[in-house]
């Protein structure tokens, strides 16, 4: 992958700067609602930045285990948490840091390698990796090294893995003589939900928003890829977005939302829905079908919702011809290009993959800390929960699944494509009436376009 412009980069991109490939897979992580300032590396002090966890236990453990290594290692410490929000500046931060020479040393997240690598503000950590995968077996997902490996060398190291699933309150199901495990096609779980919805008790089946924010994103271009449409062809460079099958699938979806048909499947506010809105009403018992991160699973557990012991963890749907697209994404370890203390981070990323360390991280994290390495999947971990085979099993597909970037592999323009809430906007077109469902799509393409195009590929 060319580096482009970081001026183009920064002006189409930035806005996409956190976790988009997991927000495809129904994914999001918890955030400082304030980000505190990005702490300034300096030699002789190891600078140390990470994401904060859903689960505070997870990250409890994880500053515990840093503290440690430092105090093992005699050398001083600043560690905190930083804010990399979808929308927000986190990677225009970092490349002042880097281009000013006092950047933090080691950054544990879910940000896009690819774009990372176009700004130049990460180290090489090709050794690492290498060094990780002869301890502890091949990466898990696969497609991490689509997402981490470019020009044959690694720019981030796989630390942890995650993957978004289907939930179902299988008692709804099952009262209606439903097995959900049958439920394994688009069709079938529109259908289902409608069947299952009981508005007079405050239950609905499809528990699922088109608005702006990152599980719609992922919903819309999931059943998109699941009638055949992508954004780009397998180059990643051509925008294929207008096309019969995206045409189709923007109908399929629309329908949902605009016809008398289901509407008695849709909750109340459905319309106006944020990402954390169908983890509340599904933990409110109040919806029977939803696609999210395994946060809604996780706290279902940590709480003792009865909800808990009702939820079936699903695959995704199938695509039209019968193939499972899905996979996973990863948490990141990450060198920041000029740290002053780059051998004793790539100690300390090793010290945390170290099973002693990860394994007790994975326990309590509820499905959203998982282990990215084959070998690391253990009897231990598997013993958690029952469900964590269904995790593995996702994360592990044999079929090639690159995320939003599908077919292609994963690059620094088409993470920019959720950050500018393009398909959301495209299916509120489709469903206020302001357009037809063709040309909606067709002015999400335009816009489509026009990012890649700011990029440096033209498509004309």
């Amino acid at each position: 992958m060319a580096k482009i412009s970081r001026r183009g980069f920064l002006r189409t991109a930035a806005g996409a700067s956190a976790g988009l490939l997991a927000a495809h897979n129904g994914i999001a992580f918890a955030q400082d609602p304030t980000p505190a300032p990005l702490p300034q590396g300096a030699a002789g002090k190891l600078t140390v930045i990470h994401k904060t966890e859903y689960f505070a236990a997870v990250q409890d453990l994880f500053r515990e285990d840093v503290v440690k290594f430092a105090a093992d290692k005699g050398v001083e410490l600043d560690i905190s948490t930083a804010n990399p929000e979808i929308f927000g500046d986190f990677l225009a931060k970092m490349l002042a840091a880097v281009e000013a020479g006092n950047p933090p040393d080691l950054g544990y997240h879910v940000l896009s390698i690819p774009q990372m690598y176009s700004l130049d503000i990460v180290e090489d950590v090709t050794d690492v990796v290498d060094q990780a995968i002869s301890l502890y077996g091949n990466v898990v997902p696969p497609i991490a090294e689509a997402n981490g490996k470019i020009d044959g060398k690694w720019w981030g190291v796989p630390f942890m893995s995650v993957t978004g699933a289907w939930f179902a309150r299988k008692d709804l199901f099952e009262a209606k003589g439903i097995d959900v495990n049958t439920l394994d096609t688009w069709d079938a779980r529109r259908d289902a939900a409608l069947a299952v919805s009981d508005p007079d008790n405050n239950v609905w089946g499809w528990g699922l928003s088109i608005n702006r924010s990152g599980d719609a994103h992922g919903l819309i271009l999931g059943v998109i890829q699941g009638f055949g449409g992508s954004f780009t062809d397998e180059t990643g460079l051509k925008v294929v977005f207008n096309s019969p099958e995206t045409v189709a699938a923007v109908e399929w979806l629309a329908e949902i939302y605009t016809s008398d048909k289901y509407k008695p499947m849709l909750p109340p506010g459905v319309e106006s829905w944020t990402d954390t809105s169908n983890n509340e009403a599904y933990l409110a018992g109040t919806i029977a079908l939803t696609t999210n991160q395994p946060s809604v699973y996780g706290k279902a557990k940590a709480d003792g919702n009865p909800v808990f012991e009702n939820t079936a963890v699903l695959h995704a749907p199938k695509t039209l011809d019968g193939r499972l697209l899905e996979a996973g994404n990863s948490g990141w370890f990450t060198i920041f290009k000029g740290a002053k203390n780059k051998d004793l981070s790539k100690e300390l990323i090793l010290h945390m993959l170290d099973p002693m360390n990860l394994t007790p991280m994975a326990q309590v994290g509820g499905g959203l800390f998982l282990p990215a390495y084959e070998s690391l999947w253990t009897d231990d971990v598997l013993g958690t929960d029952p469900n964590f085979t269904v995790f593995r099993d996702i994360l592990l597909n044999p079929d090639p699944f690159y995320g939003r970037s599908h077919p292609a592999k994963p690059n620094a323009l088409i993470d920019a494509i959720d950050g500018a809430g393009i398909t959301s906007q495209m299916m509120a077109n489709a469903t206020s009436g302001g357009m037809s469902a063709a040309d909606a799509v067709k002015d999400a393409h335009d816009k489509i376009v026009q990012i890649f195009e700011e990029g440096g590929v033209p498509q004309s």
